[in-house]
């Protein structure tokens, strides 16, 4: 009888032990804390309280794994928005034409998002739950894991015996030491600094604006001498928005009422602050400072048989590029294969903590590539230097120059997903790209343009605007070539969206008199 151990029950560990129940006799979640009775934020999540949003991507590869998930989370009250079709976008260039491609975020509190996700992966009793348990270590040698050791609900330590442990304990993992407690090698650990921060606060929406709002994103702004801002709102379940607001170092948003607001309305366009003055503030502003990449080589180590570390226990990227919880669906995709290909036994675990890794560096890559390049943009406006920004995409809300910003944030992010990058290999025939997708890959590989590049590696290229009208077409053909185009004004770029747009002149208007 093969038992499967999984450590951690955030998103990352619920999925890994709902796809382990389809080969093992039986598996264990071990949960360090309680769950929540409603969708509420998770003692255990530092960052539950903050904006998440979960891209085209992450969306189909939960639906892959639990079918009907993301209907579910629409039907509770999460919103999908089209990118950048429904999302107000102001990059350092200005603001985004509205496009549809088919790709799209969904938004909602990752208190919705995790109930969701537990109510479908552990309702029907394949996984045993143990809340309130703590991992103190691993049983076994440097040759193979046995088990683990637990302390449940505070009772003394107990051994659980296993035929694989999964790490899933987030960024605080301490697999490293546990792993050289039992004489494995040592594990090979990068960090890299972001210096960002942000901080969040939920609203309560004014109700003719609280479920039309497009998504709302003013990208870091890069004022000579002054650290990049930014902010972003998200409308969210239950007639509410979440706002978050962004600053490089030495530009941090405050976490006082008065501070929070002023931040908000000192960037470069008003429209979050603005909002943020018609609606109901709920509850405290919410600061978040740990943002540093980092990343255990895990694959890089002679690990013991019978151990496997996911989500960011292994890889932990700063969470405002939105890609956790995108890629701990993306990693539970590929240990459902990796285990249709081998069982639990000696050949998976040759190979599966590569396999895992591999769904990961895309992600890795780009935030470093990102936050590297805005730290370096910070240091040259402090030295007074002219630092030129070379790239930027929509997944690092970051932007550059004029045609890598859209080249990436237009094109890339709307490039589809990797689950259907791999579709042949999941069942479902694969879909050959056509004569313009092929165009697109090849301008993109001949870009001297990495981020772009990586983006569409990680979202995938072959679904891009398949669906798309033929005006559609022809603008991301002309994003592509860096043809400039005529730039939008404030009231162009609002009036794309007729209710926001509604609003303002309303507002504009009592404020005149």
């Amino acid at each position: 009888m093969t038992r499967a151990v999984v450590l951690g029950g955030g998103l990352a560990g619920v999925l890994a032990a709902t796809v382990l129940a389809r080969h093992a006799d039986e598996v264990v979640l071990v949960e360090g804390d309680r769950y929540p009775s409603g969708p509420r934020p998770r003692r255990g999540l530092p960052q539950s309280h903050h904006s998440h949003v979960l891209v085209a991507g992450g969306a189909r590869a939960l639906d892959a794994l639990l079918p009907g998930t993301v209907d579910a989370l629409l039907a509770d009250g999460a919103h999908l928005r089209d990118l950048p079709g429904d999302a107000l976008i102001y990059s350092t260039d200005g603001w985004f034409r509205r496009l549809h491609t088919g790709a799209h975020l969904i938004s909602c509190t990752r208190g919705l998002l995790d109930q969701v996700v537990r109510r479908r992966a552990l309702g029907g009793g394949d996984v045993e739950v143990w809340e309130d348990t703590r991992a103190l270590g691993l049983s076994g040698d440097e040759v193979r894991v046995t088990g683990v050791s637990v302390s449940r609900q505070g009772s003394p330590p107990e051994s659980v015996r296993a035929d694989l442990v999964v790490d899933a304990t987030g960024r605080r993992s301490r697999s490293p030491r546990w792993l050289a407690e039992i004489g494995a090698a040592d594990i090979e650990e990068v960090s890299v600094a972001t210096g960002l921060a942000y901080a969040t606060r939920l609203y309560r929406a004014p109700g003719d604006l609280a479920a039309t709002i497009p998504a709302i994103m003013l990208h870091p702004g890069t004022e000579k001498e002054r650290p990049a801002r930014g902010a972003t709102l998200f409308p969210v379940e239950d007639g509410r928005w979440i706002v978050t607001l962004t600053g490089t170092r030495g530009g941090e948003p405050p976490t006082d009422e008065q501070g929070f607001a002023a931040f908000a309305r000192s960037l470069r366009h008003p429209i979050v602050a603005d909002l943020m003055a018609e609606a109901t503030p709920l509850g405290v502003v919410r600061p978040y400072r740990d943002t540093v990449n980092r990343r255990r080589f895990f694959e890089r180590a002679r690990l013991p048989a019978g151990f496997a570390v996911v989500g960011d226990a292994a890889v932990a990227v700063n969470p405002i590029h939105s890609h956790g919880m995108s890629v701990a669906a993306l990693g539970a995709l590929r240990l459902r294969e990796e285990l249709a290909r081998h069982g639990i036994g000696p050949s998976l675990f040759a190979g599966l903590q590569a396999a895992l890794a591999e769904e990961a560096e895309r992600s890795w890559r780009m935030a470093v590539e990102q936050d590297t390049q805005r730290a370096g943009q910070q240091a040259g406006r402090r030295a007074g230097g002219r630092v030129e920004e070379r790239a930027g995409d929509r997944v690092a809300e970051q932007a550059g120059d004029r045609v890598a910003e859209q080249a990436g944030d237009r094109v890339a992010e709307r490039a589809g997903d990797r689950v259907a990058e791999r579709a042949g290999r999941d069942g479902a025939p694969r879909r050959e790209p056509n004569a313009f997708e092929r165009e697109i890959r090849t301008r993109l590989a001949q870009a001297k343009l990495s981020s772009p590049r990586l983006a569409a590696e990680f979202f995938g290229v072959q679904t891009l605007i398949s669906a798309g009208t033929a005006t559609d077409r022809s603008e991301i053909a002309r994003v592509l070539t860096g043809r400039p185009e005529p730039l939008l004004t404030d009231e162009e770029a609002i009036g794309q969206y007729p209710a926001l747009a509604a609003w303002r002149r309303t507002r504009l208007a009592a404020a005149t008199g």
